[in-house]
């Protein structure tokens, strides 16, 4: 039998690879093998691991996304966290997933100044942010490990969901930002950034921002 290390799977950008029968004890040695210092992201089922690696227009997407949530809280004098790509899992569950962006708002006080989180006693992020060019979203982990809001963007397109009795329900507007239309805002900043660049696109929603009260 051929042993390698998971440190030798190169991923391309934009491709996934799946591993199946995988062990609790496994995907914690491999989670610890790659470290947290990598370009991969992971997410890991009842036995079923995915590894995979964005590309770059995938990682720009998330972060001026990201960045407009910021401005809003912050706007709104909102306390938040945002915890990137943390991995989250509940062994409890088999289930271990990492975002491309989470936020911890409605919680946040709960978790603040903590260094390690354990979501069999800690509250899981009240938000996560999924950009959808090549990679799968994973809602049934999310809705496992209670995440109450998951935002799916794919195709230039917002979508929003609330975990209702178990599973995830779009709605149109988010009440965590004031019930907005974000799913129209957010894609058309998104695309002035791409036209004007970071800083004039943020400095413009925080404007929008305070004349939309």
């Amino acid at each position: 039998m051929v042993v390698l290390q998971v440190r030798q799977l190169n991923v391309p950008p934009g491709q996934r690879v799946l591993f199946s029968d995988i062990s609790w004890q496994k995907f914690e040695e491999i989670l610890a093998e790659l470290g947290e210092h990598r370009a991969s992201r992971l997410a890991y089922d009842s036995g079923t691991l995915e590894i995979m690696t964005p590309l770059p227009e995938h990682e720009d997407s998330k972060e001026i996304i990201g960045d407009l949530l910021k401005a809003f809280l912050e706007e709104e004098e909102i306390e938040f966290r945002s915890l990137g790509s943390t991995t989250f899992k509940n062994q409890a569950m088999l289930k271990g997933i990492e975002p491309n962006q989470c936020f911890y708002i409605q919680n946040e006080a709960a978790i603040r100044g903590k260094k390690r989180l354990d979501l069999t006693i800690d509250p899981p992020p009240g938000l996560a942010l999924e950009i959808e060019i090549t990679s799968r979203t994973h809602p049934n982990t999310y809705a496992a490990l209670g995440v109450p809001e998951l935002w799916r963007f794919q195709h230039e397109r917002l979508c929003i969901y609330l975990l209702q009795a178990g599973t995830y329900v779009e709605v149109e507007r988010s009440p965590t930002f004031r019930n907005l239309d974000l799913k129209t805002i957010i894609p058309q900043y998104l695309e002035q950034s791409r036209l004007v660049g970071r800083n004039t696109t943020i400095k413009r929603f925080r404007q929008w921002v305070r004349e939309s009260r």
